[in-house]
């Protein structure tokens, strides 16, 4: 067994494709109508074999309440990247907000920041 999707609330498909596709390079894999508004939409790391995000839209009350807070105010998603400084820029450029300054890990150089929504991530580019 594999883990197939994480699921990511969301407040609007199309902001959040812009935002996980455009600035942080994620490919859409399937945006497919499942009517009364509600959509199927996958995307994944532009490489693929990766983790993929199954983009949910918050309707109810709590589910509108979680958005952003998914993980209880820890990082919980991970996005690795070739080149670290375009990828601080664009995501900066598109409205993600970094808590810090780039920082050398032993594993590599990673910065945290909050997607529009909320979420935090952490940036990161292995040595």
């Amino acid at each position: 067994m594999k883990l197939a999707y994480a699921a990511l609330l969301v407040t609007d498909y199309d902001e959040a494709i812009a935002f996980y596709c455009g600035a942080m390079g994620f490919r859409l894999v399937e945006d497919s109508d499942l009517g009364d508004g509600k959509r199927w939409v996958v995307i994944e790391g532009d490489g693929g074999g990766g983790g993929a995000l199954l983009l949910a839209k918050a309707k109810k009350p709590a589910e509108l309440a979680a958005v952003g807070n998914q993980f209880g105010g820890r990082v919980g998603l991970f996005a690795h990247t070739e080149d670290f400084a375009a990828s601080h820029a664009a995501i900066a450029a598109a409205g993600g907000t970094f808590e810090e300054e780039p920082r050398h890990e032993p594993y590599g150089t990673v910065a945290v920041f909050r997607d529009p929504w909320g979420n935090r991530w952490d940036l990161i580019q292995r040595r």
